[in-house]
Formats: C-alpha cells, sequence, structure tokens
C-alpha cells in the first residue's frame, strides 16, 4: 500500500488471515488492488486525501463484511481520520470497542432507524438537537456507530448488542436526507453505509465532509462497474469525470 493502512484495511487483514478458504467474491478472478479491492487498473487509491473532521466513526462490521470488494464501509477510513472499527461477535462485546463507547472523550450515537429503538432509548435527527437537549454532549466529539452489512445482519447486531441499547439513535427519514440535499429518490430508502456515513456527517454540520464522502461513493461505485465490464476499457471519461467531481469536492471543503 502507498500509504498507512486504517482501521478497516487491519481488520481486512486479520479477518483474511484466520479464514480457512478463500472469500470467492464476484470477479473472484480480478487482479485487485490490495487497498480499495477494485481491479489494479481502476485502483482509486491515488485519489485519496484525507479530510479535517471534528467527529469520528466507529464500524461495527457483520463477519464476513469487511472481505467483501463491494463494502462501502471503508470509504468512510479512507476519508475520516478518526475511524475505528471492529468485526461483530454474537458471543462477547470487544473490550476495546467497549472502552471506545464509554470514552469521555466521546458521544456516540447509533444511526440506525428510530423504529428499532429499545423503551427509554433516545432518538435525534442530528446532533445539534442531541447538543440542546443535553448540553454536555456538546464538549464531546461525536461517534458514529455504524452497523455494517446487509439489512438482516444489521438488524441481528443491533439486536443482540445489549451495549448499544443505551446509546441514543441517530435516525434518518426520507424527509431528514431531502433536507440535506445529499441524496434523492432512494429506493425503499435504504442506503450504503458511505451514505448513511454522509448523513451523519451533515447532521453534525460538516457538509462539505458528506458531499466529499458522497463523490468518493458515487467514484467507488462507477470504478467497481467498470472493474466487472468487458466493455470498460472503450470509454473512461465516464471515470475520469467522477475524478474530478471528488477534486473539485475537494476544493470545496474548508
Amino acid at each position: 500500500m502507498g500509504f498507512t493502512p486504517h482501521a478497516i484495511h487491519q481488520r481486512y487483514q486479520y479477518r483474511k488471515a484466520i479464514s480457512t478458504r478463500p472469500y470467492n467474491a464476484r470477479g473472484k478472478n480480478l487482479l485487485r488492488c490490495e487497498a480499495c479491492l477494485l481491479a489494479q487498473q481502476f485502483c482509486t487509491c491515488e485519489f485519496r486525501r484525507q479530510l479535517d473532521s471534528n467527529v469520528s466513526f466507529l464500524l461495527i462490521m457483520y463477519d464476513d463484511e469487511v472481505l467483501k470488494p463491494s463494502n462501502s464501509g471503508r470509504l468512510i477510513a479512507d476519508l475520516i481520520p478518526d475511524t475505528h472499527a471492529y468485526i461483530w461477535s454474537r458471543n462477547y462485546a470487544n473490550r476495546k470497542l467497549l472502552h471506545l463507547l464509554n470514552s469521555p472523550h466521546y458521544q456516540p450515537y447509533v444511526v440506525f432507524p428510530s423504529e428499532y429503538a429499545k423503551p427509554g432509548q433516545a432518538v435525534v435527527e442530528s446532533v445539534t438537537q442531541a447538543a440542546q437537549a443535553e448540553p454536555l454532549t456538546s464538549t464531546k466529539r461525536p461517534l458514529f456507530v455504524l452497523l455494517d452489512g446487509s439489512w438482516r445482519e444489521a438488524i441481528k447486531m443491533f439486536s443482540k448488542s445489549p451495549y448499544l441499547h443505551q446509546l441514543p439513535l441517530l435516525s434518518f427519514t426520507p424527509e431528514t436526507a431531502a433536507r440535506y440535499g445529499l441524496r434523492k429518490g432512494s429506493r425503499d430508502f435504504q442506503l450504503g453505509t458511505a451514505e448513511v456515513a454522509a448523513l451523519a456527517l451533515a447532521s453534525a454540520g460538516e457538509v462539505a465532509n458528506a458531499n466529499s464522502l458522497n463523490a468518493w461513493f458515487s467514484l467507488f461505485i462507477e470504478s467497481s462497474l467498470f472493474s466487472r465490464s468487458r466493455k470498460s476499457t472503450l470509454d473512461l471519461s465516464p471515470l475520469q469525470d467522477l475524478q474530478d467531481a471528488f477534486e473539485l469536492s475537494l476544493d470545496r471543503t474548508p
């Protein structure tokens, strides 16, 4: 890798090391970059830039999610410096994960739909709203907890993790997303992990960083599609346009 591995790179290497057999993802015969997991000819690592952010992320990842080339959680760690990641276990809670959630320096928010809130669990739509309700939270660094896996896996992780049930939920509706202007027309409002992270950034007032993460996500999606297509070498202009769009978004960050 041409840069220091971040938390998800570290989890990826660990999970691969303990696997008893190779993870056979779609396009398993592709020669992939070990950092971004895209086909080597469409690697995006040279464009990666870390942002200046006042928020943090914690990704709790379902078992083999970190091995999937399609995982968008790694995009968060690409851009946001203080990003943590742990692989979820049903049988025990990672000690370092619990220490992070209980740190006096962080105010954790589980980013999850409000309809799954446990009795008495606080639900907020923005970090600003939470700070107004609990002034002490405004002195702590927001820590957005994302459950990274399929929707069914995310529900299972939330349900089977009691240590998450006492934390406030940060919940977004389609109307909330529309208000931030970061995404339009999501079918059934099912967002990728990186898109949810962009909403969380916007809720904390970091709209420029949210736009950069969305641009990075768009570049990742297009690069993934090019990796799968036999015709992808004929016209690279869509990729080049998205690369330019991402660079432009960086110029607009404070």
